[in-house]
């Protein structure tokens, strides 16, 4: 294929126009795997009460934005249905560390950092041990990329 100006140009926007359409889908979306499941099951109010990951149980359960959070327990449940946007990680659950490079990526529940009152995941405790160099820097970062990743 001889690949002319025209073409060139055609497929720069067509890359463009994936681009966007990859970050629409994001909108208002939640990390969350096949079964719509969130933080891979781990209870996000056990982040800020225990200090440390805790897996969710099938008997405790609430959507928020579409995913379906677990919760060790009815109290943890119920704190986090009176307050999600309290307890919800940052970023839909994404890594925090790859919002702030414009990026999304999975997430380890158990590489974490509660700062500031909120939730941050990370890919992997390496990965987060990077982002807590500089989580300021990071956070301002991934603040301004999260509303175009997301489309919100």
């Amino acid at each position: 294929m001889i690949v002319t100006r025209r073409t060139s140009i055609r497929l720069a926007i067509a890359g463009v126009a994936l681009i966007a359409t990859a970050r629409a889908a994001l909108a208002g979306k939640v990390n969350a795997d096949s079964r719509g499941i969130a933080i891979k099951g781990y209870d996000p109010v056990a982040y800020f009460t225990e200090g440390a990951p805790v897996e969710g149980s099938d008997d405790f359960t609430a959507t928020h934005d579409g995913a379906t959070y677990r919760f060790a327990s009815a109290a943890n449940r119920d704190a986090f249905l009176a307050d999600p946007a309290k307890y919800a990680p940052q970023y839909g659950g994404f890594c925090a560390y790859a919002v702030a490079h414009d990026a999304t990526a999975p997430i380890d529940p158990e590489a974490f950092t509660v700062l500031d009152g909120k939730l941050y995941l990370n890919y992997s405790d390496h990965v987060r041990a990077q982002w807590r160099n500089d989580a300021a820097k990071f956070i301002t970062r991934a603040n301004e990329n999260w509303p175009g990743l997301s489309g919100q």
